[in-house]
């Protein structure tokens, strides 16, 4: 078997493997590879050493058995018989679902996920979002840490595990998305530096210095960081990849990383036949990002849309801390510029970042699929002090006006795990660094953060503390209960419907129609035929909706047609989705 190594500062390389030592030659046609070969097979152990130090694991590992300190292990992915016929599903239509493998089941592994994969088919998403898989230390974690880029966390399974979990899903009709970091590496058990520049001072980032995608050795650098994500795509027939914090990718190059990476998996899609998409984690507010690189744009397929959100969150709740506080000042007013510009921030001054932010969305060339749209996720959960989700803070009803503001905007929807049936566990920051030093830094920064906001140190759950991750595992039982029931049978009915109605995925974002009362806190908007009206206020509120022929498609509370005069009923807290006949 070929082992190949890329050390441009070594002046030797030897191949350790299966407790074999053999001495690696310098590749002539590729500066700073090293190759050799050496009798091995599925599974084989190994690792390299530069200039007679430690055997460190291969930085293109595909798998770390004893965890990113221990050797590498050979990976023969044409073992494993793929049962699926699977021909992909595109971005278009979509409705997302995102799924943290280690608390999603309390057994937290990927097996144990797969079984129940089945209420997902049931409930109607198309595609699970797995958050990141990389080795990390310990057992639990967010996966935001990880080192080892092209490999499975072994404690959640290991490669087969995740190809028994891509075939099952593909079974039951659903895209696998998988969530990849790559604008950092995590702090420990990370041992690319040894290898060669994989880093770079030339800029900094909130993780330190920054990955090297301009200085030089960039070249090699870009070239893994795409080859890990075209793996991923192709070795696990993964249907996308969401990439995290964009914005802390700094390429200073003419031909931007993302752009390659872009016009890279587009090749890959039409070599393998089947739709592959890229979703970016962006706070940019820069529509280039998501517009073809026919037209000047990085060719990204779609992102995350924070605007949407912010706006959501400070209606339902009333919240104006931190970044929330342009949106609070008229909550309703930024949740209608969201669903008709997509960016709130759109050149508009933002307060939290003391400047004016983002750019203008050209509606006529970005299609409203582009941009996701939701209610929570990891980050807007997982980062408040408790990790408490919706669920705690707003009733059932204004949970239901939530899902149907974001299961009929004119965005892709996300959905994050347990939010279908407002899930009653919180979902919290955890961490299982085996570092004692790490540790204990990380818990004094966490405490150290949220006390900036006048939480005490004892109400700030210890990341290290087993029970933190504990707390944080999907109750499973909660759907069988009132309220979860209820409002699980909610998403169903408006995920029916988002798939029954044509308008209701209809690209255009410039079709979309909204009026509101920010004082009465009622909001309404029309995509085609298909008409919602939201009121979030406690009393009922009388809305006149243009039309005179319109039948009830779903209500939270009961809503009679409306009558000649075009006017609807809605009770308080409470959404409904008309249809114009």
């Amino acid at each position: 078997m070929q082992f190949e190594v890329w050390a441009p500062q070594a002046g030797r390389v030897t191949l350790q493997c299966d407790g074999v030592t053999r001495a690696l030659e310098r590749d002539p046609e590729r500066a700073g590879w090293w190759r050799g070969e050496a009798d091995a097979r599925d599974g084989s152990r190994y690792g390299f050493a530069l200039d007679d130090g430690p055997v460190r694991p291969d930085p293109c590992s595909r798998r770390q058995p004893d965890g990113p300190d221990g050797l590498s292990a050979v990976v023969d992915h044409e073992r494993y018989e793929w049962r699926a016929r699977w021909r992909g599903r595109p971005l278009p239509g979509a409705v997302l679902y995102e799924m943290h493998v280690g608390t999603y089941t309390r057994e937290g592994t990927l097996d144990a996920a797969a079984e129940r994969l089945g209420h997902l088919a049931e409930l109607g998403v198309t595609h699970v979002q797995l958050m990141p898989l990389c080795p990390f230390p310990g057992t639990h974690g967010w996966g935001y840490e990880g080192v080892s880029l092209w490999a499975v966390h072994e404690p959640y399974g290991g490669p087969e595990a995740l190809k028994r979990f891509v075939d099952r899903a593909h079974e039951l009709g659903l895209g696998v998305v998988l969530d990849v970091v790559h604008n950092h590496f995590g702090p420990s058990g990370n041992y690319l530096p040894v290898f060669g520049p994989y880093l770079t001072d030339r800029h900094h980032t909130p993780w330190g210095a920054a990955v090297n995608l301009d200085a030089p050795g960039s070249d090699e650098v870009r070239a893994f960081l795409v080859g890990s994500a075209l793996a991923w795509l192709r070795d696990y027939r993964i249907d996308g990849l969401r990439l995290d914090a964009v914005h802390a990718l700094v390429d200073t190059r003419a031909l931007h990383f993302l752009e390659e990476l872009s016009t890279a998996v587009d090749a890959l899609a039409a070599e393998v036949d089947r739709p592959l998409f890229l979703v970016a984690e962006s706070d940019l507010n820069d529509p280039r990002l998501i517009t073809s690189r026919d037209e000047g744009g990085l060719g990204l397929h779609a992102q995350w849309n924070d605007d949407f959100h912010h706006a959501l969150h400070t209606t339902l709740t009333g919240e104006s801390q931190g970044y929330y506080a342009d949106f609070a000042r008229a909550p309703l007013a930024g949740l209608a510029k969201t669903l008709t510009g997509g960016y709130f921030h759109d050149g508009s001054y933002s307060s939290f970042r003391e400047r004016h932010h983002g750019r203008p969305l050209d509606r006529t060339r970005v299609a409203g699929h582009r941009l996701l749209g939701y209610s929570q996720t990891h980050d807007q959960v997982g980062n408040r002090a408790q990790g408490d989700r919706l669920s705690s803070l707003v009733s059932p009803g204004l949970l239901a006006c939530a899902a149907t503001l974001t299961l009929t905007a004119p965005f892709t929807p996300m959905l994050f795990m347990g939010e279908e049936w407002a899930a009653g566990t919180p979902w919290q920051f955890f961490t299982d660094h085996t570092d004692p030093e790490l540790a204990d830094a990380v818990r004094r920064g966490r405490r150290r953060e949220f006390a900036a906001h006048g939480w005490k140190e004892e109400d700030v759950p210890d990341p290290q503390d087993p029970a933190t991750r504990d707390r944080s595992c999907l109750d499973w039982s909660e759907p069988e209960r009132e309220p979860h029931a209820r409002v699980l049978a909610w998403y169903r009915q408006l995920l029916a419907l988002r798939h029954e109605q044509p308008d209701l995925t209809d690209p255009d974002l410039a079709d979309t129609k909204v009026a509101y009362d920010e004082e009465r806190r009622w909001i309404a908007f029309r995509r085609g035929d298909v008409l919602v009206a939201v009121n979030l206020a406690p009393e009922p509120a009388a809305l006149s909706l243009g039309v005179a022929h319109a039948r009830v498609l779903a209500a939270w509370e009961p809503v009679e047609t409306p009558g000649a005069d075009g006017v609807v009923h809605v009770p308080g807290e409470s959404g409904v989705v008309l249809l114009q006949e």
